[in-house]
């Protein structure tokens, strides 16, 4: 049997489906800094509020002045963040604040509604500040869709990676598991928020980024869940095989979850790829924007709860909020702050 059953190409946003319900792949190439932590450039060509359309290599996404998102709900979901490269400053409704990036993840149970702004800082006034990152929506069961918010940080140093040799002159394939089982790592996954479906134990939930060196292979293993349903998104490199198929070029490929499946990189560049995985949750959908639930009148009572209360409201004093020009991480909930 061909594991491979549907081929798609990589858009903005990717295609996913249950229990995920977004995946974007932010890829910015922004200038040096202008001091204010937004780009040392014109923003001619980007249409300030709304800026999506990569004028220049780089987005302004809803910032004005700093990119990325300034304050937002939501409510019924999660998002997992991973930044690959550059900065992320958090703040949220709770009075909870963040900055992370370089390999960090932020996974956030936003739960029965929390309001949190998500910029960017460009912190580097000599020299570009190229930002990466993806960021996944995963779905949250009926049963937790309204817990309590919050926010659990996955230090770069903590998250596990495999690292296997692979192929001539020491190329290797390099494994990162956010989530999910994986035979042979050196540590256990860092464990997920406890209302996450991530948590339950048949989920089966894997979210993983390999990168093959040139000419290095990976096995990747068959899922555990007879129901797993699984998507790899192949996004950086030339040319690799997916179980012994070329691929044309960069896409979404859901494959079959119980199959093994050989990837390949026969290109000259490090080839990397995004696993997405897990037992649908199965439920029905509504989904208006930022708030996803059940049943349409629960979204109606989104609507309503948010207009009444704004999910805590904004207590920062500003929008776009930038925790300042040092790039030392940390995350502050109350009176407690953690640094990686």
């Amino acid at each position: 049997m061909n594991p491979i059953l549907k081929l798609a190409p990589l858009g903005f946003p990717w295609p996913t489906f249950d229990p995920f319900l977004f995946c974007v792949y932010h890829d910015d190439r922004y200038p040096k800094a202008n001091g204010r932590y937004g780009p040392a450039a014109s923003l001619a060509g980007h249409s300030l509020g709304q800026d999506f359309n990569n004028a220049d290599g780089w987005r302004m996404y809803h910032g004005q002045g700093v990119p990325g998102f300034p304050p937002h709900p939501h409510r019924g979901f999660e998002t997992v963040t991973i930044v690959r490269r550059g900065w992320i400053d958090h703040a949220d409704s709770l009075g909870a604040a963040a900055r992370y990036g370089q390999g960090d993840v932020q996974w956030l149970t936003a739960g029965k509604g929390i309001v949190h702004g998500e910029m960017f800082p460009l912190l580097d006034t000599e020299a570009p500040n190229p930002l990466e990152l993806f960021q996944i929506w995963l779905n949250l069961p009926a049963r937790s869709k309204m817990a309590d918010p919050h926010f659990t940080m996955f230090w770069s140093k903590d998250i596990p990676h495999l690292a296997v040799p692979s192929g001539p002159n020491g190329a290797r394939a390099e494994v990162t598991c956010i989530a999910g089982h994986l035979a042979a790592l050196p540590a256990e996954p860092l464990a997920p928020p406890p209302h996450s479906w991530a948590s339950a134990d048949d989920s089966d939930v894997a979210i993983w980024t390999v990168q093959l060196d040139p000419s290095a292979a990976w096995t990747l293993p068959a899922a555990s869940g007879p129901q797993t349903r699984r998507q790899l998104y192949f996004f950086a490199g030339d040319k690799v095989t997916v179980a012994g198929q070329a691929m044309a070029g960069h896409a979404a490929i859901e494959l079959h979850a119980g199959s093994a499946v050989e990837l390949v990189n026969h290109g000259g560049a490090k080839a990397e790829f995004l696993l997405l995985q897990g037992k649908p949750i199965g439920e029905p959908v509504a989904q208006y924007g930022p708030f996803v639930m059940n049943t349409e009148a629960e979204i109606r009572q989104a609507f309503a709860d948010y207009q009444r209360t704004q999910f805590g409201g904004w207590p920062w004093p500003e929008a776009e909020l930038v925790h300042g020009p040092d790039a030392a991480r940390f995350a502050k909930r109350g009176d407690e702050v953690e640094r990686p």
